[in-house]
C-alpha cells in the first residue's frame, strides 16, 4: 500500500483513504448483500443471509455496518402514483440569476421545502438545476410553477417538460455484485 493510502478496517468492509477521498472496498458477500437489498428492500434477513451464503446474525451485522458507513442510505416503497391520483410528472430546467454558492445553497434549501419536487439535481451546463415535480394534475403544477418556482428569489427562467410515460425508472445505481469496486 502506498504511503498516501491507509486502510480503516470495519466489520463488513474496508475503507481505503487516498489523500482527501475515501473509497470503500467491499468483499463478495457485502456486494451480494447490497445488490439484493437494492433489488428487493423488503427481503428478510434470513433470506438475505441464505443468498449471501452466511448465517443470519453475521448478515445482520454486515447490513448494520453498511448502513452505519452510509452505503445503505434508506429503504423505500415504490408507490403507484397514478393509482394515488398523481397524473402529472414534469421535469423543470431552472436557471438562476446568480451561481454564487450562497445563492445555489439558498435555492436548494427552498426546494427541500416543496413536497411536489421529488428530485433536484444541480447541473453543469446550460441550466443550473433539474427538478422532477409530481402533481395531481396540470393545474396543480401550473399553480406551483407560478406561485412558488418562478417567484422564488434568484430564479431567472424555468423550462418545463411534461413526461408522457416512463419506459425505464430504476432506483439506485447500476451495481454489479460480481465486480470489485475500484
Amino acid at each position: 500500500m502506498a504511503s498516501s493510502e491507509r486502510e480503516i478496517v470495519g466489520s463488513a468492509y474496508t475503507m481505503v483513504q487516498r489523500g482527501n477521498s475515501a473509497r470503500v472496498k467491499l468483499d463478495a458477500i457485502d456486494r451480494r448483500i447490497l445488490s439484493d437489498l437494492q433489488a428487493e428492500g423488503r427481503i428478510t434477513n434470513v433470506e438475505l443471509a441464505k443468498r449471501a451464503g452466511i448465517s443470519a446474525p453475521p448478515c445482520l451485522r454486515r447490513v448494520r455496518a453498511l448502513e452505519d458507513a452510509g452505503l445503505i442510505q434508506g429503504y423505500h416503497a415504490e408507490l403507484d402514483g397514478k393509482a394515488l391520483g398523481f397524473e402529472v410528472t414534469v421535469f423543470a430546467s431552472v436557471g438562476l440569476d446568480s451561481q454564487a454558492e450562497t445563492d445555489l445553497v439558498a435555492f436548494e434549501e427552498r426546494v427541500a421545502e416543496w413536497p411536489m419536487v421529488r428530485a433536484c439535481y444541480m447541473l453543469a451546463g446550460e441550466v443550473d438545476f433539474m427538478l422532477k415535480i409530481v402533481a395531481h394534475d396540470w393545474d396543480e403544477y401550473q399553480n406551483f410553477l407560478t406561485r412558488e418556482l418562478t417567484s422564488a428569489p434568484n430564479v431567472a427562467h424555468v423550462k418545463s417538460s411534461l413526461a408522457i410515460r416512463a419506459s425505464k425508472n430504476l432506483p439506485g445505481i447500476p451495481f454489479d455484485e460480481t465486480e470489485d469496486i475500484p
